[in-house]
Formats: C-alpha cells, sequence, structure tokens
C-alpha cells in the first residue's frame, strides 16, 4: 500500500485525487487537509480514514471534532495542524492541492521529513523556488508535476538529458477570451470569464486562465522544475488542449504529451511514477480530431504573461508580488468590484511599487505577500468600491 496525504482535499484536486483512491485499492490515505468545507471532509473521513485531518479554521475544527468523535481521527487546525498532515510518520506523498501561498510552509515540512510531493501548488515555487528547489535535493526527495503542462513536460524529459534540452513549449488553452481585443474584454462579467472551454478548474484558476497570468505562473514554475532559463520557456496558444507541453532538444527533435484534457491523468502518474496504470478516461482519437492549432499569444491584450515574465526576469520577492497582488485581483473581481481588465492594472500597480528583497526567506515572502494587500487596499479600496 502506497500511503498518502492531500492538501486541499475538497478542492478540484484534493476529489479527483480521492476519485483515483477510490479506484486503486493500494493507495491509502493517512491524512487529509481542507479550508473550511466541514461536511465534505467529515464524509471523506468516514470513507477513507486517515488517521489526521485538518482544517485551517479552529471554530470549523471543533465542529469537525464533534462529527467525528465516534472515528479514530486526530483533528488539528491552523498552521501546526497543515504541518501536521503534511509529516505523517509513514506517509510517502503529499498531494500539495491547497490553493495560496499558506501551502508553503506545509510543503517545505513535508520535504523536511523525506515526503515526496505531487506538487499542484503553484505558489510554492513561484514564490520560493529558490528554497524549495535546493532543499529537495539536499533531502533527497522528489518533486512530481501535477499541473497538465508540468507533468507533459516532464514526461517528455523522462529518459533524456537535461542539458540537450533546447527549449520548452509550454502550451495555453487561451481560455474563453482567445481572439478578443482590449475593447471587448472591457465588457466580459465574471460569467464570461468562467466559462472555460475544455477545463473543470476552480473559479481562481478558471479566472486566471482567461487573463493567461495562469500561464504566467506556469511559466515562473517551470524555471525551478526543470531548472532552465526563461529564455528557454515558450509559451504556445493551443486551443483544442491536445498537447499538454512539449520539450524541444539540441537536435530539433520536439517530445510531447498528447492526451485529452483531464486532470486525473496527471494527477494519476505523479502518484505511480513511473508506472503507468489503466485509466477509464476517454482516447484521443486523431482521425477524428483532424487537426491541432498553434499561435503566439497576444501579450499585448493579455498583459498578465508579459509582467509575469517581466517579474521573473527581476526574481527576487517581485514574482511573490505578481501571485499576491494576481490573487487579489481575482477576489475583487469575483465580487464584481472591479472590471476584467484592470486585473493587470492592479498587478502592474503593485509591482511598481515594491521594493524588491533580493533572496527572500520564508518570512520575507510572507510579508511582501502581505505588504502588497496591503498596498492594493490602501490604493484603490475607495476605486474598487464604486
Amino acid at each position: 500500500m502506497k500511503k498518502i496525504g492531500i492538501l486541499g482535499s475538497t478542492g478540484s484536486i484534493g476529489t479527483q485525487t480521492l476519485d483515483i483512491v477510490r479506484k486503486e485499492k493500494d493507495l491509502e490515505v493517512v491524512s487529509l487537509a481542507a479550508g473550511s468545507n466541514v461536511a465534505l471532509l467529515e464524509s471523506q473521513i468516514r470513507e477513507f480514514k486517515p488517521r489526521t485531518a485538518a482544517l485551517w479554521d479552529e471554530a470549523a475544527a471543533a465542529d469537525l471534532r464533534e462529527r467525528v468523535r465516534d472515528m479514530p481521527v486526530r483533528v488539528v487546525s491552523g498552521m501546526e495542524g497543515l504541518i501536521e498532515v503534511s509529516t505523517e510518520a509513514d506517509m510517502e506523498i503529499l498531494v500539495t492541492g491547497i490553493v495560496g501561498m499558506i501551502g508553503i510552509r506545509p510543503t517545505i515540512a513535508a520535504i523536511e521529513a523525506g515526503k515526496n510531493i505531487a506538487l499542484a501548488n503553484k505558489e510554492t515555487l513561484v514564490t520560493a523556488g529558490h528554497i524549495i528547489m535546493p532543499l529537495t535535493k539536499e533531502r533527497g526527495v522528489s518533486i512530481l508535476p501535477v499541473d497538465s503542462e508540468h507533468s507533459a513536460i516532464f514526461q517528455s524529459m523522462h529518459g533524456e538529458r537535461r542539458e540537450r534540452v533546447e527549449k520548452i513549449l509550454l502550451t495555453a488553452s487561451g481560455g474563453p477570451f482567445r481572439g478578443k481585443t482590449r475593447e471587448e474584454l472591457a465588457d466580459m462579467t465574471v460569467e464570461d470569464a468562467l466559462k472555460h472551454p475544455n477545463w473543470s478548474m476552480g473559479k481562481k484558476v478558471t479566472i486566471d486562465s482567461a487573463s493567461l497570468c495562469n500561464k504566467g505562473l506556469e511559466v515562473m514554475e517551470a524555471k525551478w522544475l526543470f531548472d532552465v532559463a526563461l529564455s528557454q520557456i515558450e509559451v504556445v496558444v493551443h486551443p483544442q488542449s491536445i498537447l499538454h507541453s512539449a520539450v524541444q532538444y539540441a537536435d530539433g527533435g520536439i517530445m510531447g504529451q498528447m492526451g485529452v484534457p483531464d486532470m486525473k491523468l496527471p494527477i494519476q502518474y505523479a502518484l505511480f511514477y513511473p508506472d503507468r496504470r489503466p485509466m477509464d478516461t476517454g482516447r484521443v482519437d486523431l482521425c477524428k480530431l483532424g487537426s491541432l492549432t498553434f499561435e503566439r499569444p497576444d501579450t499585448e491584450t493579455f498583459r498578465g504573461l508579459a509582467l509575469a515574465y517581466r517579474a521573473a526576469e527581476r526574481g527576487g520577492s517581485l514574482p511573490t508580488v505578481f501571485n499576491a497582488a494576481n490573487e487579489k485581483a481575482v477576489a475583487l473581481f469575483l465580487e464584481k468590484r472591479i472590471r476584467f481588465l484592470q486585473i493587470p492594472e492592479l498587478i502592474e500597480a503593485a509591482m511598481e511599487a515594491h521594493h524588491v528583497v533580493e533572496d527572500p526567506t520564508v518570512e520575507e515572502i510572507l510579508l511582501a505577500e502581505t505588504e502588497t494587500y496591503e498596498y492594493i487596499r490602501q490604493k484603490f479600496g475607495e476605486q474598487t468600491e464604486k
């Protein structure tokens, strides 16, 4: 039995991971963590019987303790609880499906405890890649990407010499607004932005896909995961979402990974790497598909991607500011307090106001996040309430 833990068990990645556990009988869930969904976490505890479960909010955790008094599970809360879930004694691999920078400390704790990481939390490497990657080498643990694009790159590098990588071709669907002008984007609503043509994801990631900020975060993540220069990462818009990403090598050869757009494939690949287990998802019929198309991203209209490259090139604490400002801007957009085009405006303003820390510690990373939140609150509070 392979023993796993899940951060973010009630979210999109977490629930799909548990679908795989239901199918594969040699996986055992030993720990679960969620934000505030008491009812769903209770249901997961009763079905999967973990030893430890955590909720971020202590009041919610107290409610959960009462609900599962008849179960042999330890219910914990807060950051200490997340770390406890992430370091469960005989757990082999931790799925980090939690959203936001809250995932940094538990991920570091898991690595220090010798756990392999199935990484779905972008913020971990975007903001702390300079800390995380050396630590994984020191502790001898693996980071197995769960994001579909990074999993595709990882699979395309399997058996190849990393020094022969010439370029990473990071694909993007283009989201629901592909091809639209700035004038058209000015009138786009939250409901419009949430209509992703190919993928079923949480609201935050879906909005990020519409703005291409998600692709910017993936560029930063790829830089750390695969130890390449930013100049070696090329974003390619591929609206069919069949080629999930590819790698071009020194001889001009391109290796890519194709499949239906289903997150269960990269999740299962990470859990059982290097094995490939049968899956009952759909299959790509190339003849029926007929053609695949590719185009360059429009970074003039979708400025989030260009801002991400700028943040990554400057480095230090600036990627943290990009991530935090985007997180706040997306929340304001979902609350219908700002327009879609204001998302990159808020990000750029926060980046320009920030004094970059060159080699930030975890504490300095979290401080940069807090300061960015406060900057947006102070500078745009009145504007966003109109």
